[in-house]
């Protein structure tokens, strides 16, 4: 039990930092600067910096981001927001199939199919919101309340299937 549990919590962690990765390496490839890479939510517990990136760990160990200069990612052409944006999911993707049948592996799916949905702040909205832009030529509230709603209610059909099939 120990040594599942353990496995679990490195199997997370790696899926998390591994998706964010893929971020990163995309914007770098794209030339959109990266300015914070972070591992974990709440308080600061501590930072350091690698070739001008503040890399924090914070206290709560849930979750992981990468914070990009955002006007130069939408000054850039739609394809590359998109492969900015898809690339951790990208990543989690390719890492499932080398991993397939391992716990590491179902971390790895249930991570790029969370980020496909248009839940607010994950992959799938932002993709969403960048597509609606450049449709409409400018940002439209309707449209993104509309988009940011509808993903919600997406995100919360999922989960009362999941529980009503679990039941």
């Amino acid at each position: 039990m120990v040594l599942l549990l353990i496995n679990a919590t490195l199997s997370f962690f790696a899926t998390l930092v591994l998706h964010e990765l893929g971020h990163y390496f995309a914007a770098r490839i794209c030339a959109v600067p990266v300015k914070q890479l972070g591992l974990g939510s709440g308080p600061k517990l501590f930072s350091f910096q690698v070739k001008k990136v503040d890399c924090q760990i914070r206290l709560f160990p849930v979750s992981a981001y990468v914070q990009m200069d955002m006007g130069m990612l939408q000054r850039s052409p739609l394809i590359q927001q998109l492969f900015v944006l898809g690339a951790g999911i990208g990543v989690n993707f390719v890492l499932c199939i080398l991993t397939w049948g391992s716990l590491f592996g179902v971390f790895n799916l249930a991570l790029a199919l969370g980020n496909l949905i248009p839940l607010y702040q994950l992959d799938g909205w932002k993709s969403g919101m960048v597509i609606c832009r450049r449709m409409f030529g400018r940002p439209s509230p309707l449209v993104e309340w509309i988009l940011t709603i509808g993903g919600g209610a997406i995100g919360l059909s999922i989960l009362a299937r999941a529980i009503i099939l679990n039941v």
